[in-house]
């Protein structure tokens, strides 16, 4: 499958990389170039529309994975936070629209839930959003702008909601020192990815963590219709 990665440069992507390369043929659209030099790239930013457009040509998915700033303290960064995450997640999903795609994978964030999670129990994805900072609210504004784009452009949108992905040996390590198991192995989320790609049914959420005895997630959703379950283990 042709896929679309928009923030394909950053931190989460760049774990994920190796793992999707292998199974689809990959382009990054993102203002810096990926680490991995073989990948094709397209430089520009998600509100530049004409930019996204172009790079939507030739590809059968998008997947947007663009963070936005996690910095509120200034007034330019709360502007980015809302361009990256919500006005940008909007143009990508129409210009996939526009260029014949039907499909999208959106990376949202366990974040959009307030407190300490590991002090919580999630039990399924219907568990209504209380974030309290502007992060919180603009990842759960591009979930609802991925479920506007499935009534009215008629497309199909997945939801990841992650939780702190890290690289395998990371999650090994913090495994083995007996610590609660809340963050996500990069191949076990590479794997929700591709899953994510292949299913189409709507607008579908699903909360992803490599919490495999379910202490603090209830996956069975992602179990039941993607398939998926973390495989890691320490």
């Amino acid at each position: 499958m042709n896929i679309l990665i928009i923030g394909g440069a950053g931190g989460v992507a760049s774990r994920l990389m190796p793992y999707l390369k292998q199974h689809h043929t990959v382009r990054v659209f993102d203002l810096r170039p990926p680490a991995d030099a073989t990948l094709d790239y397209r430089v520009g930013a998600v509100t530049d529309y004409a930019a996204v457009r172009e790079a939507m040509t030739g590809m059968d998915a998008l997947v947007y994975m663009a963070m936005g700033t996690i910095d509120w303290t200034e007034v330019e960064g709360i502007q980015t936070g809302f361009d990256v995450n919500a006005k940008g997640v909007y143009l990508a999903l129409r210009a996939a629209r526009e260029a014949g795609i039907q499909h999208a994978v959106y990376t949202s964030s366990m974040s959009i839930y307030d407190g300490d999670l590991t002090k919580r129990y999630f039990y399924d994805e219907a568990i209504p959003f209380d974030g309290r900072n502007l992060y919180a609210l603009t990842k759960y504004m591009g979930e609802m702008v991925c479920y506007n784009a499935v009534v009215q452009f008629g497309m199909s949108a997945n939801v990841l909601r992650m939780c702190l992905p890290i690289t395998d040996d990371d999650w090994l390590a913090i495994a083995r020192a007996g610590n609660l198991t809340f963050h996500t192995a990069a191949s076990d989320l590479a794997r929700a990815f591709t899953a994510a790609l292949l299913h189409r049914n709507g607008y579908q959420a699903f909360m992803i963590s490599g919490d495999y005895e379910g202490k603090i997630i209830n996956m069975a959703k992602a179990k039941r219709e993607l398939g998926w379950e973390p495989l890691m283990r320490p």
